[in-house]
């Protein structure tokens, strides 16, 4: 039932103090959400708070939106979250009555502040006009600190992150280290908001707010701790900083036609800076409104990468020697898994598993560690189990884990990655896609996301809805591995480019040893450059998995575009390869 007045009245002054809010008020989109959710559930609406119904109405969708398709609701429910919960530990802290969005569902809470008086009974008479939603299901509420209130699920995940972090916090002085404590755990950043060195005029770029864009961008990567810090005084914000491993902070000035937006990372410990990067935006589109969005998710392609700045420290210890049973973290066996997804070696998916076998049991079956190990058991074959495993037996096993970390982390961009590998290797592309489609739209700057998701595009025939991920993967973050370049050969060789079709087939090459080669044999028979061919040639002939079912029939497993197929089979018919090779086992 509807809300009464009086109640009404106190809930909509709560929920005018939250859209004042610069931080919110700066995003009309997430304003309108949260206005959007809380005024239906004030009229007694609530049914009608779904995800469908906030696609359509608050976000823009068509009316074809397929909510299991697009998760965007999803993401911006994540960040208004993130907001809310932000408000009341800081400029909020003192509101006696409070808005909620508990983790998993889309209809808001309202209730008192504890400690407050009367506040149970307070809140429960705020909340006795909600009934159970239909949105999203969701488990038997409890009450959490600060009167907001959650799942048990999410309490446990709250319970089990304050544990996780109690470990993870070192102290801010040089030379400290983790492996003693139980494994060096994920870097933590506070960014500052930029300073703005230009003129306050009615061409000035778009500064303020960058620093929040940066850390709901960076939060999406789960071996990230990105925190909020504040104003732009990089001195104060190092010596205030006794938690966060580096501080990000920036400046923007004009240069000419551009507007350079600087971002600085520095280690709290040291105070020394050990990275800094620029990019350049022309004036007129700095000032528009998406160039936040923008500059954010380019700065997040490099600072969220695997190769960053914020993981040079966990790359150089496991560069020594793989963390032994006592030294293992989650954050450890993400970064042992990101080396294996480089170089896809079975050593380095060995050690990958190991790590993940050391971990406490509610480590391993956490979300990502059930992704990290389905994607060993169908890529390499790598499992616990004690006896030999059929590939249809680790196809159900990888799919059942799979599933199993969807339901746990619904919002991980890094799960669906892997969601989307299986079903591609599973030859579900279709399913594949929306994996993949789930993992860009819930994180835009997961490098390993938008190039799988590129190469499954391309291999289908959509290299022009390829391009622009590749070229995000390639171009946009730290020495990009090999794998990245099978897309950037392909684009070449349909620009005529034959030259860098040949550099990036050959790199290409040392990631698949089945397409690699072929399409280097491809760009050098464009270039009439026969010793590519003569060098390439053999080894396509002696791929196991061509000599066991020939190469096209092989081929017709990964690519689904028959031009690119067509175009293959000639090249190998113009390099000499034998007619049953091409179609047969040989």
């Amino acid at each position: 039932m509807a809300a009464s007045t009086q109640q009404r009245e106190t809930i909509l002054g709560a929920l005018e103090q939250l859209l004042a809010w610069p931080e919110i008020a700066r995003s009309p989109q997430l304003g309108k959400f949260l206005d959007y959710i809380v005024r239906l559930k004030l009229d007694g609406d609530e049914q009608s708070i779904k995800a469908y119904s906030i696609a359509v109405d608050v976000l823009g969708r068509p009316a074809d939106f397929d909510p299991q398709s697009d998760p965007i609701v999803r993401v911006q429910a994540r960040r208004l979250r993130t907001l809310i919960d932000e408000y009341y530990r800081g400029p909020g802290r003192d509101d006696l009555v409070r808005i909620a969005l508990p983790v998993g569902r889309y209809v808001p809470e309202f209730c008192m502040a504890e400690g407050s008086a009367d506040a149970d009974v307070t809140a429960s008479k705020l909340n006795q006009m909600a009934t159970q939603p239909e949105s999203e299901p969701a488990p038997a509420r409890a009450r959490a600190t600060g009167g907001v209130y959650l799942s048990w699920f999410a309490l446990a995940a709250i319970s089990l992150g304050a544990l996780v972090m109690s470990v993870a916090i070192f102290g801010p002085f040089p030379g400290r280290t983790a492996i003693s404590t139980g494994g060096l755990q994920r870097p933590s950043v506070r960014v500052v908001e930029f300073q703005n060195l230009t003129r306050p005029d009615s061409d000035a770029p778009k500064v303020a707010g960058l620093a929040i864009e940066l850390v709901t961008d960076l939060d999406h990567f789960e071996d990230i701790d990105a925190r909020y810090g504040g104003g732009s005084d990089l001195s104060i914000a190092i010596a205030d900083d006794d938690v966060s491993d580096y501080v990000l902070t920036g400046i923007v000035r004009k240069d000419q036609a551009l507007v350079q937006y600087s971002a600085i990372l520095t280690d709290s410990g040291t105070g020394t800076v050990v990275w800094n990067h620029a990019i350049a935006v022309p004036a007129a589109a700095a000032t528009q409104p998406d160039v936040l969005d923008e500059v954010s998710r380019r700065l997040s392609l490099i600072l969220g990468s695997p190769r960053g700045p914020l993981h040079v420290k966990a790359r150089e210890l496991l560069a020594l020697a793989p963390p032994d049973n006592g030294a293992s973290s989650p954050y450890l066996c993400r970064m042992l898994f990101h080396l294996y997804r480089e170089t896809g070696t079975t050593a380095a998916a060995t050690q990958t598993a190991d790590c993940i076998a050391s971990l406490p049991e509610s480590e391993r079956a956490s979300a990502a560690g059930l992704a990290i190990s389905a994607s060993l058991l169908v890529e390499q074959a790598i499992g616990r189990s004690v006896e030999p495993m059929s590939q249809a037996e680790r196809w159900r096993a990888a799919e059942a884990s799979l599933d199993q970390a969807i339901v746990l982390s619904p919002v991980s961009a890094f799960v669906w990655e892997q969601y989307g590998r299986l079903r591609q290797e599973m030859g579900q592309f279709d399913t594949a896609r929306i994996g993949y489609d789930s993992a860009v739209q819930l994180n835009s700057a997961n490098a390993d996301a938008l190039a799988s998701y590129a190469r499954l595009l391309a291999f289908g025939g959509d290299t022009a809805g390829a391009e622009s991920m590749a070229r995000d993967a390639v171009d946009g973050t730290p020495d990009p591995p090999d794998w990245y370049f099978g897309v950037p050969a392909m684009l070449a060789l349909r620009s005529g480019d034959n030259a860098q079709a040949i550099e990036d087939a050959e790199r290409y090459a040392r990631a698949d040893p089945e397409l690699g080669p072929i399409l280097a044999i491809l760009a050098g028979q464009r270039s009439g450059d026969g010793t590519v061919v003569n060098r390439y040639l053999p080894q396509v002939l002696d791929v196991a998995s061509f000599r066991a079912q020939g190469v096209l029939p092989r081929l017709r497993e990964r690519v689904q575009d028959p031009v690119l197929l067509e175009q293959i089979r000639g090249a190998l018919v113009a390099a000499g390869a034998p007619e049953q090779a091409l179609n047969a086992a040989f």
